[in-house]
């Protein structure tokens, strides 16, 4: 068993757990993930590795409350246990020494920027953080990100908090306005990384994005999370979840994780209705 020894709460639906998990801790590097299960009939979902730290055997990870699953999971406290968390599963983020690297991060995507950003920085980078959010309420990890990047900043859609507009209108500004940049990492939902892939296409600055593909047993047998990067069949759990962007097929990432849509809103409706049989037999 796992023990949750911090909650935080990020908004209504977005929380952060800190969890007791010391062999985790000392191996997990930038950008890979945990599956944890929290009880014996439970689903296994991938979650990503926010940061870690050895020395108190520790690792965080962020999630959305979206699903039945990561409902039952924000539902859990400070104290209470996850029956099985595995991992650092993934292929850890290849840092080298690039120049001037942009770290885009859109929504809970940015959970992923902070190990990233860090091994940046150790490797000698300098770091513009871009971080996206629909509005101000759902932008997660700015102290965290501003404390370690050389240079923060943040767009809403809504024009809440920042500048208002998308990560790619920020991106772009930087390229007009002559930043030499080495590298861009996109780290959120589909719809941005491709959008952020297709516009250093344009500029040709190499791009590095990080999938979040269906995942089922995360160690690359049961190939639901498989994705096609450079017309190829790629595994993310394994061969990833870090890709060129410039080679990835999005339309065919979207397609995928909207297969599932109907099956997600079954398995809600049934745990709802059972918690709400539940409430009324035990009070």
């Amino acid at each position: 068993m796992f023990r949750i020894l911090r909650k935080d709460v990020f908004s209504p639906t977005v929380k952060r757990f800190t969890i007791q998990a010391p062999e985790i801790a000392k191996k997990a590097g930038p950008d890979q993930f945990i599956v944890l299960r929290i009880d014996e009939k439970g689903e296994r979902i991938p979650l990503t590795i926010s940061d870690s730290d050895p020395e108190k055997g520790t690792i965080a990870t962020v999630f959305q409350e979206v699903g039945k699953t990561t409902i039952q999971l924000g539902g859990l406290k400070q104290g209470d246990s996850i029956q099985d968390v595995v991992g650092p599963l993934g292929t850890p983020a290849h840092i080298e020494n690039y120049g001037t690297v942009v770290c885009v991060g859109g929504g809970v995507g940015i959970a992923v920027l902070p190990p990233v950003v860090k091994a940046l920085k150790n490797k000698g980078n300098k770091v513009i953080t871009i971080l996206g959010a629909r509005t101000k309420d759902l932008l997660i990890l700015e102290e965290d990100l501003k404390k370690i990047s050389d240079e923060l900043l943040i767009v809403t859609d809504d024009g809440s908090y920042g500048t208002k507009g998308l990560v790619t209108n920020e991106l772009e500004r930087l390229v007009k306005e002559s930043v030499k940049i080495d590298l861009v990492i996109a780290i959120g939902p589909p719809v941005m990384m491709r959008a952020v892939s297709n516009l250093t296409k344009n500029y040709s600055i190499g791009t590095l994005v990080s999938l979040n593909s269906i995942m089922v047993d995360g160690t690359g047998m049961c190939g639901a999370c498989r994705v096609t990067v450079g017309g190829k069949t790629r595994f993310a759990c394994v061969d990833g979840p870090e890709f060129n962007a410039h080679d990835v097929d999005f339309d065919e990432l979207i397609k995928r994780l909207a297969m599932y849509k109907e099956d997600e809103k079954l398995a809600m409706e049934y745990y709802k209705t059972h918690q709400q049989e539940h409430h009324h037999s035990c009070c």
